[in-house]
C-alpha cells in the first residue's frame, strides 16, 4: 500500500493505493478535478457541495452510457460469432455431404 495525495478542486485528499494503481488514480483524480472545475466555472453562485454533486451525476451517467454501450457491443459480437459458427457448421455439413 502507498499513500498519494490528490487535489480536487483545491483541497488536498491522501489516498492510499496500490502500487500498481498509483498513476491510474492519479489520472482519475485529475479526470474529476477538472470536471469538477469546470462546473464551478460555469455555477460561480451555487454553493460547491451542489457543483459536486452535479459533476458526480455527470461523471455517473457518462459511466452508465459506456457500460451500455459496451453491453451492446458484447451482444453484438456475440450474435456475429453465432453466425460465424452457423456458418461454418453449414460449409461443414456441405463438406461431409
Amino acid at each position: 500500500m502507498k499513500s498519494i495525495k490528490v487535489s480536487i478542486l483545491g483541497k488536498q485528499y491522501p489516498l492510499k493505493v496500490e502500487d500498481h494503481e498509483e498513476e491510474t488514480m492519479t489520472q482519475i483524480c485529475k479526470f474529476v478535478d477538472q470536471r469538477f472545475q469546470t462546473y464551478r466555472n460555469q455555477l460561480v453562485k451555487q454553493p460547491e457541495s451542489t457543483v459536486m454533486v452535479l459533476a458526480a451525476l455527470s461523471i455517473a451517467e457518462e459511466l452508465f452510457e459506456a457500460r451500455e454501450n459496451s453491453s451492446e457491443l458484447r451482444k453484438n459480437e456475440e450474435v456475429m460469432i453465432q453466425r460465424v459458427n452457423s456458418s461454418l457448421e453449414r460449409l461443414l455439413e456441405g463438406i461431409k455431404s
